[in-house]
């Protein structure tokens, strides 16, 4: 290990010089491939941090997809069912419960992923590997390689695959610094640790949350405390299956997050999953099909240019009613929010994705509103108390 490392170039290629380095002792990140950047890097840094909190929280391997310093999914590694092999592109082999962690954080929103930075919590091993020689990707980083994960990783990006290795014995100062403008901001850094007893307040009238519902809690609030704020996450299964990041107002990040779970419930669709491709499309093309056919002009859009690039035969569209039929089903849903929802409009766009279960800080002088949306469509909700912001 080095105490430092020169980079290309910063956020943009204009900004140079650009590197990283420790003020005291060498980094705790070693470059087994590639040449990271700026960006790699904070997305690398961020998404260790989302992983190794989820295996704390979990005692799962969990994985994590990075695109501009948010987490596009998160997963734990829980089984994967036919249906979520098929939509996730796994193939019929073997999944270590570390590949089905990644297969979930990537196939959640593809094409947010496209391109992505990985962060495992385990070492990468052979099959978890597999999975990502396929996928568009920056890079990786993980606590150690499988010899063979790393000859396979090494092969992509014609060599030049981004490789990085953490000690995962790093820990760093308990105060941290950032600068802008040339002004040095200093904070101490957010060690909140999320478990069950952070949920334990609930307010509602139904007060009943699940075992299973508990754990897509704690993995939407981990992942909120690593997402560019404001936030809100939909997870169901032990994944993310939606997350809203950045906005100014908190329930667009309710309405873009809810499009993106409803999205990867309409993946599910028999329609969707039965849709003829050409077997010379690739992946990505197939992720702009998939979303091109479920948007609501799809009946529009798939003109005879389009279907004919993509398609073996013309598809029959989804309709409206068939996706409203469909969406209807989607139930058992946990939803985060890194500040307290100002309205009961947010709960109102969650209960469309089927969202009965909601973690949230409270502390709004709508509350009582807050409350009563949620008593009135039988949700549980509990007040963390504790607020997630993060940039």
């Amino acid at each position: 290990m080095a105490s430092e490392l020169e980079l290309k170039y910063g956020c943009n290629p204009n900004q140079k010089p650009a590197r990283v380095f420790m003020q005291q002792g060498e980094l705790p990140i070693t470059v087994c491939n590639g040449r990271p950047g700026y960006i790699n890097l904070l997305d690398a840094l961020n998404s260790w941090q989302l992983v190794r909190e989820l295996k704390a929280a979990t005692g799962l391997p969990a994985a994590a997809s990075f695109k501009h310093v948010s987490p596009a999914g998160a997963a734990v590694g829980l089984p994967l069912d036919d249906t979520l092999r098929r939509i996730y592109f796994t193939g019929d082999g073997a999944l270590s419960p570390l590949a089905c962690a990644y297969a979930r954080a990537r196939g959640a929103d593809r094409m947010s992923s496209f391109g992505d930075w990985i962060a495992l919590s385990d070492v990468c091993d052979r099959s978890t590997a597999l999975l990502i020689q396929h996928e568009v990707s920056d890079g990786i980083i993980a606590p150690g390689y499988d010899e063979d994960a790393l000859e396979i990783l090494k092969s992509k990006r014609k060599g030049g695959y981004n490789i990085v290795r953490i000690d995962p014995d790093y820990r760093p100062a308990p105060v941290e610094h950032k600068d802008v403008f040339g002004i040095t901001f200093e904070q101490g850094r957010n060690e909140l640790v999320i478990d069950r007893a952070l949920l334990g307040n609930v307010v509602t009238e139904n007060r009943q949350i699940p075992d299973e519902a508990l754990i897509d809690l704690m993995i939407a609030l981990i992942t909120l405390k690593y997402t560019q704020s404001n936030s809100v996450c939909y997870v169901k299964g032990g994944q993310a299956i939606g997350i809203g990041a950045g906005q100014q107002s908190r329930i667009h990040c309710t309405r873009l997050a809810g499009n993106k779970a409803d999205l990867w419930w309409l993946r599910q669709h028999p329609k969707t999953l039965a849709l003829p491709f050409r077997e010379d499309l690739g992946r990505a093309n197939r992720d702009n099909a998939i979303d091109v056919y479920l948007s609501e002009q799809s009946e529009d859009v798939l003109g005879d240019a389009v279907w004919q690039q993509t398609f073996t035969v013309r598809p029959e569209p989804l309709t409206a009613e068939e996706k409203r039929e469909w969406l209807a089903k989607l139930d058992g849903v946990s939803l985060g929010s890194d500040a307290f929802f100002p309205f009961g409009d947010n709960i109102e766009r969650a209960r469309r994705s089927g969202v009965r279960y909601v973690a949230q800080p409270g502390g709004s002088i709508r509350d009582d509103q807050v409350i009563e949306t949620c008593n009135k469509y039988g949700m549980a909700m509990c007040f963390t108390g504790i607020r997630l912001f993060h940039h």
